[in-house]
């Protein structure tokens, strides 16, 4: 039986007490959170019976293999780099860190202390992103020679979420003074990921971003509304491909979606989550001189969370693993960097 506890209990936290409670051979076994109104409620939807409200006291106390941390981006880094010392496996939400070099220290501090780490990015969940990894990996499009992908939320634009202006789940991700990356850092970190991962390695990039002014005086209460609200990133591949790559939460109509081409130079593929996460369009051979897509079906893959349970067992880490959140973690900080200067920056 391997025991979770889940470390941060706000909303994304339902999503991996139901993932780990669905799978044999997993308990979960505590959970915490500053607030204690909070980490009650959650223990009691999730029939979890060690509650706390202090990290230190609960790797010190509870009987767990692993911890499962779900808290605001600020604290992934001090949150697991505690569990790491402790021993327990990570699984962390994304970005792994706020700056590549917290999360270099914690890709550094699970290698040296053996125990599996994995970062949450959880579109690699989508079969048809692995089917795309695999067909580019075999030269089944050629060379890679330009690159198309976004990410669209209409969250700040609608209610579809419910509304940002009156709920702290949303509000902090407004905010850099509580730890948000604005929309580069909460969901560019997914489609530099699922780009890069299927195209290929980004090497530089050249990115603009953009606040806009949402409240009066850009406040509601404690939440200074200051993190950036669209990206984007003109990118160069280390094959030598260049593309573009966009992010933002005011894309009307879109409740979240994730759109990917890759264009070689014998073929080009398609995805499309909106449509199906189990299927991609390719345009290869014979069908490049005709214009014509085809739709190819992707089998099944194991979730993230499945995939981390399996490594525990295997010992064998899966991917992404933190190595990977800190390569992706040193694209974010280039992006940032690039916006500050206003100039093209190597990864």
């Amino acid at each position: 039986m391997i025991r979770i506890a889940i470390v941060g209990t706000g909303g994304m936290a339902n999503s991996h007490a139901r993932a780990f409670s669905a799978m044999r051979g997993c308990k979960l076994v505590a959970a915490c959170d500053v607030i204690p109104e909070r980490v009650a409620a959650f223990a009691e939807r999730h029939g979890i019976p060690g509650i706390y409200t202090n990290v230190e006291q609960l790797l010190a106390e509870a009987d767990v293999d692993a911890i499962s941390n779900v808290t605001p981006d600020a604290f992934h880094a001090p949150i697991s780099l505690k569990a790491i010392a402790a021993g327990k496996h990570v699984l962390c939400e994304k970005p792994l860190a706020t700056n590549y070099a917290d999360a270099a220290a914690m890709a550094s501090a699970a290698k040296r202390k053996k125990i599996i780490n994995m970062v949450n990015l959880s579109y690699r969940d989508s079969p048809a992103i692995h089917r795309a990894h695999d067909l580019v990996s075999r030269g089944m499009i050629g060379r890679v020679m330009h690159v198309e992908a976004s990410y669209l939320q209409s969250w700040l634009a609608s209610r579809h979420w419910g509304d940002w202006r009156t709920t702290r789940a949303w509000l902090w991700r407004l905010s850099t003074r509580h730890g948000s990356g604005g929309v580069l850092g909460d969901i560019g970190v997914h489609i530099l990921d699922f780009a890069s991962y299927a195209a290929g390695d980004i090497k530089s990039v050249n990115c603009r971003l953009k606040t806009f002014p949402k409240a009066k005086g850009n406040r509601v209460g404690e939440y200074v509304l200051d993190a950036n609200d669209s990206a984007v990133i003109t990118v160069e591949l280390a094959g030598g491909a260049i593309g573009t790559i966009h992010a933002t939460r005011w894309a009307t109509g879109h409740s979240n979606s994730l759109l990917l081409h890759i264009y070689g130079d014998k073929g080009a593929i398609m995805l499309d989550r909106d449509n199906s996460a189990r299927e991609l369009m390719i345009c290869r051979g014979p069908d490049v001189d005709k214009q014509v897509w085809k739709t190819i079906k992707c089998r099944a893959t194991p979730t993230i969370y499945q995939r981390f349970i399996k490594s525990i067992r295997t010992g064998k880490n899966d991917q992404p693993d933190f190595a990977r959140g800190a390569a992706i973690q040193k694209v974010l900080d280039a992006c940032f960097e690039s916006d500050n200067a206003g100039k093209t920056i190597r990864v």
